[in-house]
């Protein structure tokens, strides 16, 4: 009798992390070189190994050989660089969301993907989960439901959460309701529970994806922001969010630790309109948890909670300010694969 498929915490050990190089001058405008040197210094500290570990394998798809030998540049030796098209760097939505299944073998769920409800849909972007999945040499499984990754928190014990504005969203799966979106994402993803916040944060594209306002530090404990100044644009939404989840247990039944960090506060782009930063789009390395910053000094007080969060890691901030101009920051370039267990 084998195992259900399940999909670890980002804590657990990862065999690999896939990005995209910004690769699109047009897309990216003045933002292209500086948000290379974002990709490459937040991309090192994930990689840096443990006291005695290993770097966490990097492997880059590069959609041109312009791109190509930027990111061997700026990489050298620390990544894996392969040539293979795609629309833009949003790894973590276009590419495959990564299960073990029920042998612990890799398995790439690849949801249907429609340009995060039709706003950005570019060529490429329907094919770079195949070549990711067939890359990190997993089995496809192809799933009906429209969803990105960056719209399912995994707490590695059953549990997944979401919002309702992205999932059940009409511009993706019109007429679903929240129970057949619940079984499907039960049967693909093998989890047990599925935790609904109603919204995520204003002005961002991918109508209120979690990674943006609830990250599980751990099986039972959530971190959420809190509002910072007062003229915080999002402060009813995270607010919003932290009654919901101050309510809500896990599958395993336990009533959840609820921790908050400082938002960003007003983050504007070079034309005065609001941006959806979030301390929140962290991700998780053997020794470091890369936290992006946008220069915004609340920053350094969401790293100092975030070092008693994850106390075997360290908690470190990165710049972030020219990726978020393409619409996300870390999570959202990057898709990992599990290592199994």
């Amino acid at each position: 009798m084998t195992t259900r498929r399940h999909i670890p915490h980002e804590l657990a050990p990862q065999a690999r992390v896939f990005t995209c190089w910004p690769a699109d001058a047009e897309l990216w405008d003045e933002d292209l070189a500086p948000a290379r040197a974002e990709f490459a210094a937040f991309l090192k500290l994930l990689a840096a190994p443990a006291p005695g570990g290993r770097p966490l394998p990097l492997t880059v798809l590069a959609a041109t050989e312009e791109a190509e030998a930027d990111a061997r540049t700026a990489l050298g030796a620390r990544a894996e660089i392969i040539r293979a098209p795609y629309g833009d760097v949003w790894a973590r939505d276009t590419g495959p969301v990564f299960a073990l299944d029920g042998e612990n073998r890799p398995l790439a769920v690849r949801f249907r993907f429609n340009g995060w409800g039709g706003k950005y849909e570019l060529p490429g972007d329907e094919t770079v989960a195949g070549a990711i999945a067939r890359h990190a040499g997993a089995r496809v499984e192809n799933i009906a439901m429209i969803a990105e990754g960056g719209a399912l928190e995994f707490d590695g014990q059953g549990t997944v959460l979401t919002t309702r504005q992205c999932l059940l969203n009409a511009n993706r799966n019109p007429g679903m309701s929240e129970a057949q979106a619940e079984g499907i994402l039960k049967t693909a993803l093998g989890v047990e529970k599925v935790l609904w916040l109603d919204e995520g944060l204003r002005f961002d594209h991918t109508d209120g994806h979690i990674d943006n306002v609830a990250r599980f530090a751990g099986p039972g404990v959530v971190i959420c922001q809190a509002p910072n100044g007062r003229d915080d644009p999002q402060a009813d939404v995270l607010d919003a969010c932290a009654r919901q989840l101050e309510s809500m247990t896990d599958a395993r039944g336990r009533r959840l630790k609820l921790i908050r960090i400082p938002s960003p506060g007003r983050v504007l782009d070079s034309e005065g309109r609001d941006r959806p930063a979030s301390h929140m789009n962290w991700v998780v390395g053997p020794k470091n948890v890369v936290v992006p910053s946008y220069g915004a000094p609340s920053v350094m007080e969401a790293v100092r909670i975030l070092r008693d969060a994850f106390p075997d890691r360290d908690v470190t901030a990165s710049p972030s300010t020219h990726i978020l101009s393409g619409g996300g920051a870390f999570h959202c370039v990057t898709c990992h694969q599990p290592s199994p267990a």
